[in-house]
């Protein structure tokens, strides 16, 4: 990857929402075996809820994405297949026993980052602030995923800590042997940040550091359009 600027981008549209997808499909299949069928028989029932983010390059190429699904008619893809083996509960019941409001929590569903782009810890840590920051600026407090073991270290080890779903464990989930359904409250969970490693706050946080990365001007979405997320496609 060149050093050019990097451009990140909060609701792509038209072409770089393309680029985005492409991003996202390219990394789910090298690392999970996911093919583009798979992901669209996956996600698609979700697109009216759907959104994304991604950083593009100075080509237009998207090196980094990632997708989440707000509250919607469809519900939460990670709490919903988490009625699937290995789990076989309510997804829905479990996150409300743990506190979960439903209607002010994102499912982060995936987050791509092309390896061997040179930057690839960099637009991770982006990808990360974007989340936090378009969730504040959205009313959102709360985020549920399925991740993977190896993500989740990573998550981990910048001082985000999550917490498993009730009655759920790690289990194979989409082509991935070890994954978790988890939930984080965000304000306690950037609290809990700041106190642990004030470095890796100010970075994820605050966007200290991300340097290269044009940052949007504002974190308030735009209306999602009804095939947005239907192109194809928890976070693994």
């Amino acid at each position: 990857m060149s050093s050019a600027p990097l451009r990140f981008v909060l609701d792509p549209l038209g072409p770089e929402l393309d680029a985005a997808l492409r991003c996202e499909a390219d990394v789910f299949l090298e690392t999970y075996g996911n093919t583009a069928e798979e992901m669209e028989r996956e996600y698609g029932p979700y697109a009216d809820a759907t959104g994304f983010m991604t950083i593009l390059d100075g080509d237009g190429e998207a090196v980094a994405t990632a997708r989440f699904i707000g509250p919607g008619p469809a519900g939460h893809k990670s709490l919903n297949d988490t009625a699937r083996p290995p789990w076989g509960i309510d997804g829905r019941r479990s996150a409300r026993s743990a506190g979960v409001d439903l209607d002010r929590t994102w499912d982060i569903a995936t987050v791509a980052v092309r390896p061997g782009q040179g930057r690839g810890g960099l637009c991770a840590a982006a990808l990360y602030h974007g989340i936090v920051s378009a969730a504040y600026a959205n009313d959102i407090e709360y985020v549920v995923m399925i991740m993977d073991a190896h993500a989740r270290r990573l998550l981990t080890g910048l001082g985000l800590q999550t917490q498993v779903l009730p009655a759920t464990s790690t289990g194979e989930y989409l082509g991935s042997e070890a994954s978790t359904p988890l939930w984080a409250n965000l304000h306690r969970m950037f609290e809990r940040q700041r106190q642990a490693d004030p470095d890796a706050y100010r970075l994820i946080f605050q966007g200290v550091g991300l340097d290269g990365i044009e940052l949007p001007a504002s974190w308030d979405r735009r209306p999602t359009p009804p095939s947005a997320g239907r192109a194809h496609a928890s976070l693994r």
